[in-house]
């Protein structure tokens, strides 16, 4: 709806209720309808699935129509992403919020830090998506502000040529709300109790939800040892609990990721039931490490296997051990029966970012499954660096090339950072998410917590200089100067918290008796310039 229209609408709500209604006037109430026009998290996760949606059809028809995001752990944070995108690239699109259940864990629970076991409080998940959406809809808010008051300025001085581009550009806004890939970890309880917590993940305004397939109760972080599987059915059970979720509250073309961790455990917590040979259980089971049974001790549990008895090995935690070995085709299975099960997408939890392996197991779950996609965690669990220094390394030397001059074990050090390798391998890096996204069937790329590590890598350059020899110089050269001279809105931290919209608001209801902030004599007038 353009800007004339939204006054009009509001022209005629007043004129039909607003007999008595003096001081309540049409424009600032126009203006205030498209500064809030997501009212519900459920307005937000319709029009972010739709989004979404038409991202993945257009990731299908060319692969360099990847998408991206990065993960954000307060609101502001995310704000800022998208302020800086916009500003950096004219558009969000293709731009998503990522939230990650390692962060809410480490960060926002009332516990104080936890590791990502899902021990922390369940609801500070979509406590923390309404947050993210908050924070984007203030963007918004203040954005439009700043181009109504444009539109007031030149106007003021007739200049209707102006006046129109403004409210050209206004009626054409773009706003700062994006999709998010939300993160529920494995379900936190059975698929009773994930059913009940994706309508609260929907309610906040998640179009897309991701769920991974360890057990509940012994959730690990998927870069950490000791993951324990569920079998198929069980988490298939809590992907239809995601689905019923999405479209008892009316979004319907919600978005699931399933998630394996299968690559990297070697445990599963309970056989899985079997109906026939060569269903999806048996093959869960098939994957078992047993040993032939010649006598039965007390109280083993024992299998059938092609006519034989089976003794599955059985660990004191009373978990089931796989054959080693059986890591990648225990995830294609995983994939498979997920996307014919109601997913939508998939996640490949893996121990290195390699796009050779990522493909292999895409390439066969493609096989099935055509039009397969995948959401990739470029995890900074990874040492990117010592990655892709190994790979060159080794590639270099299965194709006999000289690489006497670098010492595979000392890789990492900066001594090599100007180096042929340490080139070839920064270039690799670089192009990885297209690569990916073309050869390995990458729709989205993402990195889960690096505004972990940015907050506490800017605050160390920080402390270091203002607590050190630097002083203030420290703030003002490493903080405010670049602020003002690379063009962060937020150096004017008062608008950005939202002092100019509500001064707004001030003129709207108090009218020349408003108290308004923005005046001469406020500090913040020394940004300006």
């Amino acid at each position: 709806m353009t800007y004339q229209q939204t006054i009009a609408d509001a022209d005629t709500a007043i004129a039909t209720f607003g007999q008595h209604w003096d001081g309540i006037e049409a424009e600032p109430a126009a203006r205030m309808r498209l500064q809030n026009r997501f009212h519900t998290g459920l307005d937000i996760a319709r029009y972010t699935a739709r989004i979404m949606r038409a991202d993945m059809a257009a990731y299908d028809a060319d692969p360099a129509k990847y998408t991206q995001s990065l993960g954000c752990w307060h609101g502001f944070i995310g704000q800022q992403k998208l302020i800086a995108i916009k500003k950096h690239f004219g558009t969000t699109k293709g731009r998503y919020l990522y939230l990650s259940g390692w962060m809410v864990a480490a960060l926002r629970s009332e516990f104080g830090p936890l590791p990502d076991q899902s021990m922390h409080e369940k609801t500070s998940v979509p406590a923390l998506i309404a947050e993210l959406y908050t924070f984007l809809k203030q963007a918004d808010a203040r954005e439009l502000g700043g181009m109504f008051r444009d539109l007031d300025k030149a106007r003021g001085l007739g200049n209707a040529v102006e006046a129109q581009r403004i409210q050209h550009a206004i009626d054409h806004y773009e706003t700062h709300v994006v999709p998010i890939v939300a993160d529920i970890d494995a379900g936190f309880g059975n698929a009773e109790a994930t059913y009940l917590l994706a309508k609260k993940f929907i309610e906040a305004g998640a179009c897309c939800i991701q769920i991974e397939n360890q057990v509940s109760d012994e959730k690990q972080c998927g870069h950490q040892d000791g993951k324990v599987t569920v079998p198929h059915e069980d988490f298939i059970a809590k992907i239809r609990a995601v689905r019923y979720a999405f479209l008892e509250m009316g979004v319907d073309d919600g978005i699931i990721v399933a998630r394996t961790d299968s690559l990297g455990a070697g445990l599963t917590k309970q056989i899985a039931y079997t109906r026939e040979a060569g269903d999806i259980g048996d093959q869960y089971n098939a994957f078992l490490d047993c040993d032939p049974v010649d006598t039965v001790g007390h109280g083993e549990v024992l299998i059938s296997r092609n006519g034989a008895l089976m003794r599955p090995k059985r660990l004191a935690s009373n978990l089931f051990q796989f054959r080693p070995g059986t890591g990648e085709d225990r995830v294609v299975l995983d994939c498979i029966s997920s996307l014919q099960n109601g997913a939508d997408l998939l996640w490949i939890e893996t121990e290195k970012p390699h796009i050779g392996q990522i493909a292999g197991m895409v390439n066969r779950i493609r096989a099935v499954v055509p039009h397969a996609k995948l959401v990739y965690n470029n995890s900074p669990s990874f040492n990117w660096t010592l990655n892709f220094r190994h790979q060159v390394f080794d590639a270099w030397s299965g194709e006999g090339r000289d690489v006497s001059a670098y010492d595979r074990a000392r890789l990492m050090s900066a001594d090599y950072d100007a180096t042929e390798l340490g080139i070839e391998a920064d270039r690799r890096i670089q192009t990885f998410q297209r690569d990916a996204a073309r050869e390995a069937g990458i729709f989205h790329h993402l990195i889960t917590l690096p505004t972990y590590h940015t907050a506490a890598l800017s605050t160390d350059n920080l402390a270091k200089g203002y607590f050190g020899d630097a002083g203030m110089l420290a703030y003002v050269e490493g903080v405010q100067r670049r602020e003002i001279r690379e063009g962060l809105a937020c150096v004017r931290h008062q608008n950005m918290a939202g002092s100019d919209v509500g001064d707004d608001h001030k003129e709207y209801f108090a009218g020349d008796a408003a108290l308004k902030a923005g005046g001469a004599h406020n500090t913040m007038n020394q940004f300006a310039a």
